[in-house]
């Protein structure tokens, strides 16, 4: 199949018929019995995805193809019935498969060390196995879609593509040491880029060990003002090309430069997205680069509940806490704490979600004792207390100027990446 690409001509974004007729396209002259699709999960909601999830899934169910639905879930949590509805429409509930990427996964092969240290400059020198859900590697299926948003990620550099196998669909090797390898190598030096150690990792798996499974990957480039989806581009394709070109767009349309570092940043969290401080964190990864030396964070997280996924990374992240990336490193390397080594992608987390010590985060909470949230490293406080002061449903994105403080807001830290720009010329 050529690559089929739909790049809006407004900010309205494409139209639903026209996402549609794309999609039925990329069907056209395949002989299909079953097929798998992998879309994100609940937490990539903007992404459009459960969309493009519902089209793939009623015109090959009239056509009499077996459909199965198994959500990239990485470590998240299953996504509830609310939730499915919510994001994949009518698609009857019972549809969807659930992943766990410690149990569920088959090893393909592995990454070898020497081509690891040569894409860290030697950071990191130690093997990474691949591993995939074991239905990718089924034969039954004559198509594997796999949706998803392209955007800026902290680990990665940019979102999806083959992240949405390795680690959406992948094991615990994988998703732990690409975690790793991302901070120690350094997120400052991977954000918003296309080619970094993560995403080589990622390709090196996908050419070596999947190029035979028939994949077709249903990327997208989207931003959502006011909660609602706009889809700027859709990039259809079986190879690596069409994420490039979805890179490019996501790149113009997801970084969002301020012109000088930001002394006071408000960041609000949706409830019915952000249960924990693990995905909460994305307030801090996304805006890292654009806050000032000294400057303050303030999390308005009223659905945080928890800090990890499970309760077994929950318990890590209390029993650690964010407190920066060398106390993280030095806690990794003592022989007494084997339950973070066997946790990489934890540590890897504690170490993003920290400003080391350059600026501070405000947690303002409801649902979680400012306790808990001060025994993890940040500054704690009452969420309606605060929201009083930063209404989130009064102030628009960006500067905002509240009883004669500059506020910078951000609605969802999700859909973009934020970058000081003065800094980031004058280290470029």
């Amino acid at each position: 199949m050529d690559d089929i690409y739909r790049i809006a001509n407004t900010d309205a974004g494409l139209s639903s018929e026209e996402i549609r007729v794309a999609l039925l396209q990329s069907l056209q002259g395949r002989r299909l019995r079953k097929v798998l699709i992998l879309p994100p999960d609940f937490t990539r909601f903007h992404s459009n995805a459960g969309f493009i999830t519902n089209v793939y899934y009623h015109a090959l169910v009239d056509a009499g193809v077996q459909v199965d639905i198994l959500p990239a879930l990485g470590t998240h949590v299953p996504v509830t019935e609310s939730q499915w509805v919510k994001m994949f429409g009518d698609i009857p509930y019972e549809k969807m498969l659930v992943h766990n990427w410690r149990t569920d996964v088959v090893k393909l092969g592995e990454v070898p060390a020497d081509y690891v240290s040569e894409i860290t400059e030697g950071l990191w020198t130690d093997p990474v196995s691949v591993e995939v859900n074991r239905r990718v590697m089924d034969p039954s299926y004559d198509l594997i879609v796999s949706p998803g948003q392209v955007v800026p990620h902290e680990v990665v550099g940019m979102a999806n593509h083959a992240k949405n196998l390795f680690v959406g669909v992948g094991g615990s090797d994988m998703i732990n040491k690409s975690h790793m390898v991302g901070a120690v190598y350094g997120m400052e030096r991977m954000m918003g880029k296309e080619n970094t150690p993560v995403r080589k990792l990622f390709d090196y798996g996908l050419e070596h060990f999947l190029k035979d499974r028939p994949l077709l990957f249903a990327l997208t480039v989207t931003t959502a003002p006011g909660g609602v989806i706009h889809t700027h581009g859709l990039f259809l394709g079986e190879g690596r090309r069409c994420f490039t070109e979805a890179v490019k767009l996501a790149q113009r349309k997801n970084i969002d430069f301020v012109p000088h570092g930001l002394q006071k940043c408000v960041v609000y969290l949706d409830p019915s997205e952000f249960k924990s401080t693990w995905l909460g964190n994305k307030a801090v990864y996304r805006t890292r680069m654009a806050m000032a030396d000294g400057g303050e964070l303030v999390i308005l997280a009223p659905g945080v509940e928890r800090f990890g996924e499970d309760d077994q990374v929950d318990k890590l992240i209390r029993k650690y806490g964010y407190r920066g990336r060398l106390n993280t490193l030095n806690e990794f390397k003592k022989p007494e704490n084997q339950d973070l080594r066997d946790n990489m992608g934890a540590a890897a987390h504690l170490i993003h979600g920290s400003s080391d010590g350059r600026f501070t985060i405000t947690y303002a909470v409801k649902d979680i004792t400012k306790a808990e949230i001060e025994g993890v490293g940040f500054r704690a406080a009452d969420y309606d207390e605060v929201a009083k002061r930063y209404d989130p449903a009064k102030m628009a994105y960006g500067y905002n100027t509240v009883d004669g403080e500059q506020v910078y807001f951000i609605p969802n830290p999700a859909l973009g990446l934020w970058i000081d720009r003065e800094r980031f010329e004058k280290e470029d």
